[in-house]
């Protein structure tokens, strides 16, 4: 199986961009909802990749895209709702849904931006341009502007996830990021309702 071509890399990132309706459920709905509805679309993803991992049963649309290192194991949807599960299950509202979209918008930008536009390769860190990181750093910094206050905890999202996408090579970059950034982020939120701010 080739790499993806960066048509298909955008194909693949606008199937992620689904991930936004968690955000809508999750308003919306409530926390238990949403966390019963992703626990579903786990399982159900889990069992079609059992399909294509074990069977030899390519599902359209959900395993066009899958990626080289993604062949013989889980591909990137079922960490990212993992991910989402965690973040919704423990984090404060606000620093889970700006965890999960930085994960969305700003791996894509990453992706993207780095592959269209990216010429400055960060020494080091194979695959990886300046101008891609760039991209996701300026996204994510959006995403909490928009959706949290206080700018130390923006910041502390912001740049965790963008470190982990860049660094991260051999785990799954869309478990990580939430995970950590959204980690991080409640840490210092603690950290500051603990110290009197």
């Amino acid at each position: 199986m080739a790499e993806i071509s960066l048509k298909d890399e955008f194909f693949r990132k606008l199937i992620h961009l689904t991930s936004v309706l968690i955000v809508f459920f999750y308003y919306y709905l409530g926390k238990e909802v949403t966390l019963f509805i992703l626990a579903i679309a786990l399982i159900l993803f889990i069992e079609s990749e059992y399909l294509r991992i074990e069977k030899g049963v390519n599902i359209p649309l959900l395993h066009d895209y899958v990626r080289d290192k993604e062949k013989n194991r889980l591909a990137g949807h079922i960490f990212f709702i993992i991910g989402a599960i965690i973040s919704i299950a423990i984090f404060d509202m606000d620093i889970a849904v700006a965890a999960i979209l930085m994960t969305t918008f700003g791996d894509s930008a990453a992706a993207i931006i780095g592959r269209r536009y990216g010429k400055v390769s960060i020494p080091g860190i194979r695959n990886k341009k300046l101008e891609g990181c760039l991209a996701e750093l300026f996204v994510n910094l959006f995403i909490g502007y928009l959706f949290i206050d206080g700018i130390i905890i923006i910041l502390v999202m912001a740049f965790t996830a963008t470190i982990v996408e860049t660094l991260v090579d051999k785990l799954d970059d869309n478990l990580i990021i939430p995970v950590f950034s959204g980690f991080n982020a409640q840490a210092i939120r603690f950290l500051f309702k603990s110290l009197g701010y």
